[in-house]
């Protein structure tokens, strides 16, 4: 069953890039008491997320962040190793967080997991976005279309906050 408004996030750990390495964080600790927007990839490099989803919430980091957000932080199934590359060759450490979500534990428990296999990418996320206030999502965004930013970037959650 796919998460909806007004549910609280599932009890997970995802793998948190930083500059030392990864490090485990609980849905808790990144969530609890805090106002976060949090959207979801198919996989770090991969053409529309490298190249469409990532750059908008890069660009309007700081004007989330002036509207009340305290975190702004994407997620996909890929490795933290994977996700700190990505962070780095984007410009994106620090600006945003990056959760790995290696085994996709955080999609399957969201109900927003895609299985890609046929295509040889194994399990992936949906393409989505959320805001989250104090672990309670509060707007949920789900791309229909593969390939497509239209309902999950960074413009729509602005005119969301």
């Amino acid at each position: 069953m796919t998460i909806k408004v007004g549910d609280r996030l599932p009890d997970v750990t995802f793998a948190m890039v930083t500059e030392a390495g990864p490090e485990p964080r609980s849905t808790a600790d990144l969530f609890a008491g805090k106002k976060v927007v949090l959207f979801g990839v198919p996989g770090a490099f991969t053409p529309t997320c490298h190249k469409n989803h990532l750059p908008g919430y890069l660009t309007q980091a700081d004007a989330l962040k002036a509207k009340g957000v305290d975190t702004v932080a994407v997620t996909a199934v890929n490795d933290p190793f994977v996700m700190k590359a990505w962070a780095e060759a984007t410009g994106g450490m620090g600006k945003i967080t990056f959760l790995s979500d290696g085994s996709a534990v955080f999609a399957k428990a969201v109900g927003l997991d895609l299985d890609l296999t046929a295509r040889g990418l194994g399990m992936r996320n949906q393409r989505f976005s959320m805001i989250i206030d104090n672990g309670v999502v509060s707007a949920l965004n789900i791309e229909e279309a593969p390939g497509t930013v239209d309902k999950t970037g960074a413009e729509t959650i602005l005119k969301q906050l």
